[in-house]
């Protein structure tokens, strides 16, 4: 196994998921260290990105020695052992909707496929339910706020860490994307030549062709179909012409049951038919490439849903995605795992697939091993945070959380309980409305319309109001973690555990937060558009 090590220098029909073989974490004792594999020999040596600043002097020989030991263990490696990696990343696509996750309006027959041909997760999170940050962990393999500006939206993206796609590229593998990369945000100021993610194709095909032949691909295709376009609704024909009708969709409880909820959905099952549908192509382009059993197929979403209460929040409803992964005979095919797993922990996987050691600072977990079928260990519960994510405050004030999910908790920590989570409602963001850390949606002017009446009172409240510094939700009676327990009696020792569970994480990741005093997320620049 070749080991990337760093120092930084100064400056078809629907499977019902219950006939699916199971895998479950047997431990209840949750690890919060690295997966033993990513320990490090003792010579270090920084890798960095070909649109890095060059290194001169006696980090120059080093990094050239490193580079030579990795081009040599590369070369021994044969095309077989070292897989292309196709990852199809959804924009705000929310757990389940999905056909093979039991959604009956959800048309998804590409990710039907990639399921039943291989592994289907089903407790899958990200770690920032904000595009840019969940994307920077994706990268980089690391907890959000070890990560500086790159934990809140529109932010640079400094070249202080090891970024996945650029040690595979280090490495020999040809890497690009097409559709969204790493964004939004402003690598420019942070001296990238090319988004992180790599150079942008126009598609598989045209990057398969500008490849050399035989070479290992990374390949990102980023698909924004599921997210919401500024109110308009341009994915309703494709939900018609598919047999959907807006009176039959099934309206979720934390939202009104009204005309503009129903259209909304019905435009949202659209973009998912088109997400899947550009999904198809993709893995038809590489199927006929004859790359298919060659290469380890992720296909999930960097969030939940766009739709109020949902991205921006540490709910379900913003935080936990579709996954799906296919590995040729790597991964056992028709498999559901239940063990919690991170978007962050594609970062160590992707390396480790291709037969590289992560290095140490990547804090996140592999999942080669629940691919390979392996029993899962300490998987009972991940972590949710968020930081600033739209500039919707005075002052440019985060909102910032910390939350842990398991099997039948939930817990949100929310660090300055007294701003609004939603953004002020005298500070006019985007499209001349408050809140704006809610998209613009017809669903949002309902209820900003109707938040003083009967309709829309009890949902406005839950969405937009403040909330209290703890808050708890019984997964086991409360799904759609609706009622708040935090203050319950009875549930004083739940809260406790949880509380504890938290404050240990951020303890073994140095998350700065641990100082209550800490706010310097309210000074970094955000490169989106400024509030009116």
């Amino acid at each position: 196994m070749i080991t990337i090590t760093s120092v930084r220098e100064p400056t078809t029909a629907p499977l019902e998921p219950d006939k699916i073989p199971t895998t479950r974490e047997p431990s209840p004792v949750l690890s919060l260290t690295p997966h033993p594999t990513h320990s490090t020999p003792p010579t270090l040596a920084p890798i960095f990105s070909s649109s890095s600043p060059r290194p001169s002097g006696p980090a120059a020989m080093r990094l050239t020695a490193t580079l030579c030991l990795l081009l040599v263990s590369a070369l021994h490696a044969g095309a077989a052992d070292r897989p292309n990696i196709l990852l199809i990343l959804g924009d705000n696509w929310r757990f389940p909707h999905a056909g093979i996750l039991g959604d009956p309006h959800a048309r998804t027959p590409a990710f039907d496929r990639i399921a039943k041909e291989g592994v289907l997760f089903t407790h899958a999170f990200n770690p920032a339910p904000s595009c840019s940050p969940c994307r920077s962990s994706l990268l980089t393999g690391r907890a959000v706020h070890e990560l500086g500006e790159r934990a809140s939206l529109w932010s640079g993206f400094p070249q202080d860490t090891p970024v996945v796609t650029q040690l595979l590229r280090e490495a020999g593998y040809a890497i690009g994307y097409q559709g969204k990369p790493w964004a939004p945000g402003n690598v420019e100021v942070s001296g990238w030549k090319e988004n992180p993610v790599g150079p942008k194709f126009a598609g598989l095909e045209a990057f398969l062709q500008a490849r050399r032949p035989g070479q290992p691909f990374f390949f990102w295709v980023g698909n924004t179909d599921t997210a919401t376009k500024a109110g308009k609704r341009p994915y309703l024909d494709d939900a018609r012409q598919a047999g959907l009708d807006p009176a039959r969709l099934t309206i979720p409880p934390e939202l009104p049951d009204c005309e503009e909820v129903r259209l909304d959905l019905l435009n949202y099952y659209g973009g998912i038919i088109r997400l899947d549908r550009e999904a198809a192509a993709v893995l038809a382009t590489l199927e006929a490439a004859g790359e298919l059993d060659r290469t380890l197929i992720v296909y999930g979403s960097d969030n939940g849903w766009q739709m109020p209460r949902g991205l921006g929040n540490c709910y379900d409803q913003g935080s936990r995605v579709p996954l799906a992964v296919r590995w040729g005979k790597t991964a056992p095919a028709a498999r559901k795992v239940d063990a919690f797993v991170n978007l962050g922990d594609l970062a160590p996987t992707f390396l480790e697939a291709a037969g590289l050691r992560p290095p140490s600072t990547m804090t996140m977990r592999s999942l080669t091993g629940l691919l390979r079928g392996e029993p899962a260990a300490g998987r009972e519960a991940v972590f949710i945070e968020r930081e600033r994510h739209a500039d919707v405050r005075h002052g440019h004030l985060s909102y910032p959380m910390r939350a842990v999910r398991t099997r039948d908790f939930l817990y949100v920590r929310n660090l300055r309980p007294d701003r609004w989570p939603a953004g002020d409602p005298d500070n006019l963001f985007l499209h001349g409305r408050p809140f704006g850390d809610v998209d613009t949606t017809a669903t949002k002017d309902f209820l900003l319309a109707h938040q003083h009446d009967a309709l829309g009172r009890p949902f406005f409240a839950r969405i937009f109001g403040k909330r209290p510094r703890e808050e708890l939700y019984d997964l086991r009676r409360d799904p759609d973690q609706l009622t708040d327990v935090a203050a319950d009696p009875a549930y004083a020792a739940d809260l406790a555990a949880q509380r504890a569970r938290v404050d240990a994480w951020m303890r073994d990741t140095h998350d700065p937060r641990l100082d209550e005093a800490y706010d310097a997320w309210d000074r970094f620049p955000y490169y989106g558009k400024a509030p009116k």
